[in-house]
């Protein structure tokens, strides 16, 4: 039987050749006063990240690869989280590159109690025209909106915060995860925002902070980042559906874009009454449009002087608006399918018995992967964590 170590770190990866080696050794660079373990569950990578894991785990022990068949975010965090043997357990994205002291802080926090989920804010770091230009984008509210897990810069300091379901990865006690049975498999996307719901609904506190920010590198494409913002939509939709008080007003911002610049190209043809009220509401449409385009526009001039290249300030107002329409697109996408989140609206209508009796059945967390067979390595008398989760 193999030792149990004190920390498992949790790595979904999927075609990550160009980012895996950069990501591994800031990862090898953990400062712990403890053992630990990287756990990769690899979605069936078509490119070389899977000999480059196999590399890495040739000469370091401590890493280990499973196969994640289903080939998601969820499923493969859940793959990893049911090969974990670590008391405390901390989610890393290859993406991603974390301070040294990162999982230090986040187990000291957590050992303090008071919470059960530590995170520190994500720090989006371009590479790229298009990728500067998405973090300039995102120092500003007009790119993050009202969620609090971004920061640009401005170093470690600052006192811990509470956080919503707007989370980067974290920190949690094993059995934690277990107790909430995990990442729920229906959310391919936006997976943490909906566990962190319903870490809130249960009344756990989440809380941030600032010395453990990640660098984030954002997409250097215009339809990457569309498309990303596309499914994220969609799946904030259904988290927002399923868990009401998961919506924040200015999550509705990007559909109401989307709406309003349908209506500022609608067709209305000549005529009275109805037709009259038609072009009216075009034409307050195409205002609504102007303003968003002068927004957009201040948004670029504001990014200049912190932009590395001259042409990423003027990237911005594209950027934005791949991400609001991106953004918007799929919440529609995301009403259509999985209905629209009225009890969440009416609670932010303050219409908070309609809202009680609009909320949905609540239903158990979906996370087949937890029960993926174990690794030759593993010990013989590994629990299947569903089971224990109950």
């Amino acid at each position: 039987m193999e030792d149990v170590v004190d920390c498992s770190v949790l790595i979904p990866v999927l075609n990550e050749e160009r980012y895996i080696g950069p990501a591994v050794a800031a990862m090898r660079r953990q400062r712990f006063a403890g053992t630990i373990e990287y756990v990769f569950a690899d979605g069936g990578s078509r490119d070389r990240t899977r000999e480059a894991l196999a590399a890495f785990a040739a000469e370091d022990p401590r890493i280990r690869v499973v196969d994640n068949p289903s080939a998601s975010v969820s499923s493969g965090l859940n793959v990893a989280l049911a090969h974990a043997r670590g008391r405390w357990v901390v989610r890393m994205d290859a993406h991603t590159v974390y301070p040294d002291d990162y999982v230090a802080l986040g187990v000291a926090r957590l050992q303090r109690g008071g919470t059960r989920w530590v995170s520190g804010p994500q720090v989006p770091v371009g590479h790229g025209p298009v990728s500067r230009a998405v973090s300039l984008a995102l120092s500003a509210p007009l790119g993050r909106g009202a969620s609090r897990k971004w920061r640009d810069g401005g170093g470690r300091s600052g006192p811990e915060y509470e956080l919503d379901t707007g989370v980067f990865a974290g920190v949690w006690e094993r059995t934690t995860l277990i107790e909430y049975g995990g990442w729920d498999e229906r959310w391919p996307r936006n997976s943490d925002s909906e566990m962190a719901a319903r870490f809130i609904e249960a009344g756990d506190t989440l809380i941030c902070v600032p010395a453990m920010g990640a660098e984030y590198v954002p997409r250097d494409s215009v339809r990457k980042l569309f498309d990303q913002y596309l499914r994220y939509g969609e799946y904030r939709a259904r988290t927002a559906t399923a868990h009401p008080g998961s919506l924040r007003g200015s999550l509705l911002l990007p559909p109401a874009v989307v709406v309003t610049a349908a209506a500022s190209v609608a067709p209305v043809g000549r005529g009275g009454g109805a037709l009259r009220a038609l072009r009216a509401a075009r034409g307050l449409a195409r205002l609504g449009m102007g303003g968003y385009a002068a927004a957009l526009a201040a948004g670029a001039a504001r990014s200049r002087a912190a932009a590395q290249a001259p042409g990423d300030a003027a990237l911005v107002p594209v950027v934005l608006a791949a991400m609001h329409f991106g953004h918007g697109l799929g919440q529609l996408r995301g009403w259509a399918r999985y209905g629209p989140p009225l009890a969440a609206m009416a609670r932010l209508l303050g219409l908070s018995g309609l809202s009680r009796r609009l909320e949905p059945t609540p239903e158990p967390t979906y996370a087949p992967s937890l029960d993926e067979p174990p690794l030759a390595s593993d010990p013989p008398d590994r629990p299947r964590l569903s089971a224990i989760a109950g």
